[in-house]
């Protein structure tokens, strides 16, 4: 192996060490610390943080990744050290007490946010969310002039490699035009409301029914565990795949399709090259990508007619409920794809989601470039959630608090969920002409096939590919948002 990429190899594993134990410090901090550990908890991370970016950074770094493209290289050899050299630059661009003062104040506000999510109290949070708007505009500006980027692309790019905002606006736009003609008419077709399946839903059953349906799904339990958060995620490292959500006892639904999103995510990293681990190309390629893993489980496959055929008498086996009015296929299908605007993101229809992150993309640019403080959020947020939704959220909780994102730095990462949905009905469309029967096998609890799919033509190609060439390999085709366009229309248009 070439001297220099094979030192390279060996520096990225010991960053790759430090991440992983900081992915799990994260993951405890949200499901199991006690609030009296935040101050350790801050310091804890604030200070891997800085040995992280330290090594990264260090000179002898920098000539290595010099010599090493000199060296022969093989083509996943190549690729990692593209990916290393883009680790190298994001990290380059900021000084070391930089990085340790956004961690600082990621911690402490997100902290505070939870408190003040709990009390509808966004003045509570306010002020540490200004000091972290504040660090995160000076990084931005840094690392913009530094990646010749705007500050607002040299956020995105962190999450979505490649992703600029014009072009993300020029999509976003075609879907702020479409969507409230479709969402009328969707709205005035739409069949009367079915039978709802009666609660209370005790947190014990949705737990189990949550723990079958992943292991329909694939997920390896031996490699992965289930647990509460007051925000859903997906955390950890590949091999120790952490994901969470939440319970409410009058909607089972609500956390079963959290659970199912987030196997979805945890079912992308596990399929990561194992050769690869512990190497940036190894890694999974963007958000965009991730969240389609997300939503193609979640949206594509299991608020399907046929999984819900299947789904069905498990759900009421779950709840005692066998016979009972409101648990058939028809009436669970009907409800999970019945499309009401609403307050909160992560329980939105598919046809109303996308108002969401157009919304949250508008704000978190308006907060970088300095057009909006933040004391102005709420107003601001609840203006443009009327805009788009005609709704007005009665309180913060409902409104500009309910998110984590902002309140753990976080900005630039909002997009990435409209493009994952757009790329999930690509995929899955790909998927299904190459698997003429997976709709039946869908209907029988059976996803080895289209996991097999995505391991092939996603989960193993990690960081290997661009976003974009990835999607043209295992499609055919670029971003198309007009297939996502047509999954809609054939979902809740077609079926009335």
């Amino acid at each position: 192996m070439a001297q220099a990429y094979a030192q390279l190899e060996t520096l990225f594993a010991r960053l790759s060490h430090i991440e992983e134990s900081l992915a799990l410090l994260h993951w405890d901090m949200a499901a199991l610390m006690p609030a009296g550990g935040a101050e350790s908890r801050a310091r804890q991370l604030a200070t891997l943080k800085g040995l992280h970016h330290d090594l990264l950074t260090a000179a002898a770094t920098a000539d290595l990744l010099d010599e090493a493209g000199g060296e022969p290289l093989s083509d996943w050899q190549a690729a990692n050290l593209h990916e290393m050299r883009r680790d190298w630059l994001h990290a380059a661009a900021l000084p070391g007490d930089l990085v340790t003062a956004l961690s600082r104040a990621g911690s402490a506000c997100e902290m505070r946010w939870r408190q003040a999510r709990a009390a509808a109290d966004f003045g509570d949070v306010a002020p540490f969310l200004a000091e972290l708007l504040r660090l995160t505009r000076e990084a931005a500006q840094v690392k913009g002039q530094a990646l010749g980027l705007s500050p607002y692309d040299a956020l995105l790019d962190q999450y979505e490699p490649g992703g600029r905002i014009a072009q993300i606006e020029t999509v976003f736009a075609d879907l702020a035009d479409f969507l409230p003609p479709f969402l009328e008419a969707v709205l005035s077709r739409q069949p009367p409301a079915p039978a709802v399946a009666r609660g209370p839903f005790p947190v014990q059953s949705q737990r189990a029914l949550g723990l079958r349906l992943m292991e329909v799904l694939g997920f390896e339990f031996e490699h992965g565990r289930l647990d509460i958060s007051q925000h859903p995620f997906c955390g950890g490292t590949p091999d120790d795949v952490r994901i969470t959500t939440r319970y409410d006892e009058a909607d089972f639904m609500r956390s079963l399709l959290g659970v199912i999103h987030e196997t979805g995510h945890a079912l992308y990293e596990r399929g990561l090259p194992a050769a690869w681990r512990g190497q940036p190309v190894g890694r999974a390629r963007g958000m965009s990508l991730h969240e389609s893993q997300s939503l193609l489980m979640e949206m594509q496959a299991c608020r399907s007619r046929g999984f819900m055929a299947f789904a069905a008498p498990l759900m009421a086996e779950a709840f005692g409920a066998a016979g009972q009015p409101g648990w058939d296929a028809d009436s669970l299908y009907g409800a999970n794809v019945r499309v009401a605007p609403g307050f909160i993101r992560v329980d939105a229809d598919e046809v109303t989601y996308p108002a969401h992150v157009i919304l949250r993309t508008r704000l978190e640019r308006a907060l970088i470039d300095g057009s909006l403080t933040v004391a102005d959020l709420p107003a601001a947020w609840n203006e443009g959630f009327h805009s788009l939704l005609g709704l007005t959220p009665p309180d913060d909780r409902l409104g500009c608090l309910q998110d984590i994102h902002w309140y753990d730095g976080a900005f630039g990462y909002f997009p990435t969920y409209t493009l994952g949905a757009m790329t999930a009905a690509q995929l899955f469309a790909a998927a299904g002409a190459a698997l003429p029967d997976l709709d039946r096998q869908i209907a029988q609890g059976q996803f080895a096939p289209l996991l097999g799919w995505l391991r092939t033509h996603v989960h193993a190609k990690a960081s290997s590919l661009s976003t974009d060439a990835l999607l043209l390999q295992a499609t055919g085709q670029p971003l198309n948002p007009a297939l996502f366009k047509a999954h809609l229309r054939r979902r809740y248009l077609d079926r009335v």
